[in-house]
């Protein structure tokens, strides 16, 4: 259903499995990844042994103008980000929570149409090396920002889909950059 949003927003969409990702071989040419919330939780996923595998190609890819939007890990993991190119430690916790931005962000789109009293989460990043974008009426980091290079990593634990008008400024590019 994910892939569906995504070209029903104007952009193409592929899906990479697994395998495809921890493949040394394997190349493709994107505007963004996005990887799903769950990623990291074994009853669910089997991603997270690829994104660890990857992890070279994923810095290399967002240095050279890739994004990237990682959802919440959704299990009880706090090295689940690890293979980021900076350091984030995620808390697991199922709820909806207030979400308010920290200060004007480009992404702010990411959550156009939502509620924002009430936004279902899977948790928090109590410790990280980014930019909280926005956090919880507790102060809890939900979204965090990370440029590096030409590219951007956005890492969030809001467990709905992005909206459309996210997704096609976010998935659409004048470039694609290799993976």
């Amino acid at each position: 259903m994910f892939s569906r949003l995504i070209e029903d927003c104007g952009a193409c969409c592929e899906t990479v499995n697994p395998y495809m990702l921890a493949s040394p071989f394997w190349r493709g040419k994107f505007v963004s990844l996005i990887v799903p919330t769950g990623f990291a939780n074994p009853d669910y996923s089997n991603l997270l042994p690829a994104l660890r595998a990857a992890e070279e190609r994923i810095r290399r890819f967002v240095e050279n103008g890739g994004r990237l939007l990682v959802f919440g890990a959704g299990c009880c993991r706090e090295d689940a980000y690890d293979w980021l190119p900076f350091p984030v430690t995620y808390a697991f916790s199922y709820g909806p929570r207030a979400v308010r931005f920290v200060g004007e962000s480009n992404y702010a789109s990411l959550f156009s149409g939502y509620d924002l009293t009430a936004v279902e989460c899977d948790g928090s990043f109590p410790a990280h090396g980014g930019e909280t974008l926005a956090a919880s009426a507790t102060g809890e980091a939900l979204l965090v920002g990370k440029a590096l290079g030409d590219g951007m990593i956005l890492v969030s634990s809001i467990h709905e889909y992005p909206s459309r008008e996210f997704l096609k400024e976010f998935s659409c590019g004048d470039r694609e950059t290799l993976f």
